[in-house]
């Protein structure tokens, strides 16, 4: 199979995009207003869409109580040395398709827990050959995709954890607990190196393309978005050994990600959230990230989680009550023809009774609230 070129030098990449609030167009007195109504509406491709749960029936039930009908089922069973069982995919499959749900997406066991819990650890270690023998299996599980009809493989390239130093309780929302972060704060843990050691930004992306130069070529063959998740937070350089691919200026980082190579394939699980968390003003700054990503038709799925602050120091909140316009973000989807899945995927707890279907439910209702809302705009 033709593999593409990639690109692992370091180096500042061209001027953002820059962005804003999307204006209004002006209606001109000799033009009927219906019909410049109908040139200006621009249609919303996008769905409300979830990540948690997996396949199971109750799952299932409440995902379709709720509407919503288009999910990432996590991933198939998985055979040791070998990669998916593409029989329990297409079981998953048919299972969703009772309840008129469309499986567009699957995990791969490339998750965010951090290196020394992964499951295939030397991609992102760098080590040969052992690396060669993941990513066959990892080739494997595209292949068992493509066969399932799942478009989309979600994935991290990370070898530090989410990183957490505690949580923020909100009197104000029922006592809500936020998921918090604090730079300062972890410093004073004095947290140890991994089993990684050292790793520059360098290393990441040579790693990051080595893997790429191998999977890509399948993904075109099977037909199967291949959309990676930024390092959640970004953070300073050097922190416990490793500097993330996308620290410390995080939209230099995703530009030098979406650019290694030219695929259709190529592209983001593109976290608001954690995008918000390397700004130090997320609420304007998210928008010209998301035309430069969006108008290269990299944005493949969206995490809609909205955060306080940012830069150093944030907490994870509700939808509605983050530093970030939602309503914004959501417009800014629409005008670049963003036609994928919306999903909430952190959400605050509290103490009471089924506290994270709750939370989840909310984010639901909002974010169905919002895509109609776009979509009656003028």
């Amino acid at each position: 199979m033709k593999r593409r070129k990639f690109v692992i030098t370091a180096g500042t990449m061209g001027a953002a995009v820059l962005g804003g609030a999307v204006g209004t167009a002006a209606v001109s007195c000799n033009t009927p207003v219906a019909e410049n109504t109908a040139s200006a509406k621009k249609k919303v491709l996008m769905k409300v869409g979830c990540q948690s749960g997996g396949t199971t029936i109750e799952n299932l039930e409440f995902k379709a109580r709720h509407g919503v009908y288009n999910i990432d089922g996590g991933m198939p069973k998985v055979i040791d040395g070998v990669g998916w069982d593409l029989e329990d995919s297409m079981a998953k499959r048919e299972a969703c398709e009772k309840y008129g749900i469309s499986l567009d997406a699957y995990h791969l066991p490339l998750t965010s827990a951090g290196i020394d819990r992964v499951l295939y650890p030397n991609i992102m270690l760098g080590k040969s050959p052992e690396r060669d023998r993941e990513i066959e299996i990892i080739q494997q599980m595209i292949e068992v995709a493509g066969k399932t009809g799942v478009k989309l493989l979600n994935y991290n390239t990370t070898i530090l954890p989410v990183l957490r130093t505690g949580r923020t309780v909100d009197p104000k929302r029922g006592n809500a607990s936020y998921s918090t972060w604090n730079y300062e704060e972890a410093v004073k843990n004095n947290d140890p190196k991994t089993v990684a050691g050292d790793v520059s930004i360098d290393d990441m992306f040579e790693r990051i393309a080595y893997f790429l130069d191998r999977v890509l070529p399948v993904a075109e063959e099977y037909k199967v978005k291949l959309g990676n998740h930024i390092a959640d937070p970004p953070t300073h350089p050097g922190y416990r050994g490793i500097t993330r691919w996308n620290s410390p200026d995080v939209f230099e980082g995703i530009k030098r990600f979406a650019q290694l190579s030219d695929s259709e394939y190529h592209g983001f699980n593109f976290c608001i959230g954690s995008i918000a968390e390397g700004l130090k003003d997320p609420k304007t700054e998210i928008l010209p990230i998301i035309k430069w990503v969006g108008e290269r038709n990299q944005i493949f799925n969206i995490h809609l989680r909205n955060i306080k602050g940012g830069w150093d120091n944030f907490q994870e909140v509700y939808p509605d009550n983050g530093d970030m316009d939602f309503f914004q973000v959501i417009r800014a989807l629409r005008d670049v023809g963003f036609d994928g899945m919306v999903m909430p995927d952190h959400v605050p707890v509290h103490a009471a009774e089924g506290s994270n279907a709750q939370a989840f439910a909310f984010c639901y209702g909002y974010i169905k609230g919002l895509l109609q809302a776009v979509s009656d705009e003028v």
